[in-house]
């Protein structure tokens, strides 16, 4: 008997197998890193074949070690990072170069080039999103221009184009399918959010043939099954394909409008739904769509920070300062406060609300007083700092007042910043016990697909929140340490 969902979470660290229940709970997890390349200062690339060695890798290891056969499995649910963009040959199945991840910065002269020649008021007007480099559209731009013999390829409909979902649909069944589903193709800035198309202005601006483009699906139906050839006993339904932070929106249940979440992974997503019908949203935030259901699509609000979990990273693997990530929050808390010191983690760049491609890292306020536990104080508070400057605009720019905040992702269970995020924001910050959000969602929208689950009102009951953490600051003093953080910021930009 179909017992589970098998949800793949491929992140920008690792990927994840992880098997939920009828209950929503988490059976069984298994994780596999994968190898970061940084080629340059500010690229970002992964080998897209290592990511599906992985994928298969933990997939054999989850059913193996939960002892669950492939019969029981219901579906084949698939969470992934945004933005990645692979190119890769559709006869041969080989990548003509590693994926370029979406921190990577080499797209930001072709971004500076179409700004001046004024295209950002129509990739705004189309995509809902900021002209930049984060997303999708100049990191292919830029394999078909550099790759040798790439772009010849890619005009006589040899090449296929995709996030890493549709990577891995593709490969996992054989070839047969190339796919993507509404919520990762509105981050290319190549998808038309109103139309609900790939948009033929877009692609002849970038240079990019229509041929490579996978086919848009909702993420509750199912797109495809498992290929035997790839080492599946059984054909499983492939269903449930959503972004990361979309996937983390659904596993929240913000069904809602004005509902938000933060996750807090190596970056950063804070979403808010705002429904049916989509709003203008100014530079420092983009709208784009939530998911696609039964063929139609819901709306969000959404900011984008580059550094959250990367800071703490940083701070473990190439500085040593702290042993690792866990550790943060306890040496954080050993100070009453940071001593004056801010970080700013602009390490690739500065994202939401200030897009700034070219700021770099900066520390300000050391003196001879400051001590290590200063700076990883700083470096926690800096990721509260981000998501505060992002939920602000989010408010001002809705006319919603937030009630609540929720959240995932490994640093929430970090209680030193739950507690410093609620005391910036002023509203509770409310932590699922389920740290694995994005994979539960995707596993939700598998889960109506197959009639795992019948409706989202059987799925909200199934909510299980872990804790809320509330303010315990005064609005002054909330003040005094946002002021000295804006003061930080403006000290790292490039862009006036």
């Amino acid at each position: 008997m179909e017992q589970y969902i098998l949800s793949i979470d491929q992140s920008t660290s690792g990927t994840k197998a992880v098997l939920f229940d009828r209950q929503g709970k988490l059976v069984h997890r298994c994780t596999a890193e994968h190898r970061q390349y940084y080629p340059n200062p500010g690229w970002v690339e992964h080998d897209a074949e290592e990511l599906y060695a992985r994928t298969l890798q933990v997939i054999g290891d989850v059913l193996k070690e939960s002892n669950t056969a492939q019969d029981q499995i219901s579906a084949l649910a698939i969470t992934n990072q945004r933005e990645t963009a692979v190119v890769w040959d559709k006869t041969t199945g080989k990548p003509v170069h590693n994926a370029v991840v979406w921190q990577c910065q080499r797209g930001s002269a072709i971004c500076r080039e179409y700004i001046e020649k004024g295209y950002g008021g129509i990739v705004k007007a189309k995509t809902g999103l900021v002209l930049d480099p984060y997303f999708s559209a100049s990191k292919i731009k830029w394999i078909l221009d550099n790759v040798e013999g790439a772009r010849q390829r890619a005009n006589s409909g040899k090449l296929l184009l995709g996030t890493i979902d549709s990577w891995l649909v593709w490969k996992l069944t054989g070839g047969k399918v190339h796919v993507t589903d509404y919520s990762n193709a509105c981050r290319t800035m190549l998808f038309n959010i109103f139309k609900l198309e790939w948009d033929k202005d877009l692609m002849e601006i970038f240079g990019i043939p229509g041929s490579m483009f996978p086919e848009v699906r909702s993420s509750n139906e199912v797109v495809g099954y498992t290929d035997p050839g790839q080492g599946f006993g059984r054909k499983i339904p492939i269903a449930g394909i959503m972004g990361d932070s979309h996937a983390a929106l659904f596993g929240h249940n913000c069904f809602c409008k004005g509902m938000a979440k933060a996750t807090y992974g190596t970056g950063s997503s804070i979403m808010m739904n705002i429904g049916e019908q989509p709003k203008e949203s100014g530079r420092g935030i983009v709208t784009s769509l939530a998911w696609g259901l039964d063929g139609k699509v819901e709306y969000v609000l959404e900011g984008n920070i580059h550094c959250t979990g990367a800071t703490i990273k940083w701070m473990v693997d190439d500085l040593g300062l702290i042993p690792d990530s866990r550790s943060a929050g306890k040496i954080a808390a050993s100070v009453e406060n940071s001593g004056g010191v801010y970080f700013v983690p602009a390490f690739v760049g500065l994202g939401a609300p200030y897009w700034d491609s070219e700021a770099r890292a900066t520390i300000t306020g050391i003196s001879r007083g400051t001590g290590k536990a200063h700076i990883v104080r700083a470096a926690e508070e800096s990721i509260a700092y981000q998501i505060k400057d992002v939920i602000d605009l989010m408010i001002s720019e809705s006319g919603i007042k937030l009630k609540e905040l929720r959240v995932d992702g490994g640093a929430s269970r970090d209680a030193f910043l739950m507690q410093f995020q609620a005391d910036m924001l002023d509203v509770p910050v409310v932590r699922s016990k389920i740290e694995d959000l994005s994979a539960l969602g995707s596993a939700y929208t598998a889960g109506l697909a197959v009639g795992f689950w019948k409706t989202r009102d059987e799925i909200e009951k199934l909510r299980v929140t872990d804790c809320a953490f509330v303010s315990s600051i005064s609005s002054e003093e909330r003040n005094k340490l946002y002021q000295g953080w804006k003061k930080a910021v403006g000290r790292t930009l490039v862009k006036i």
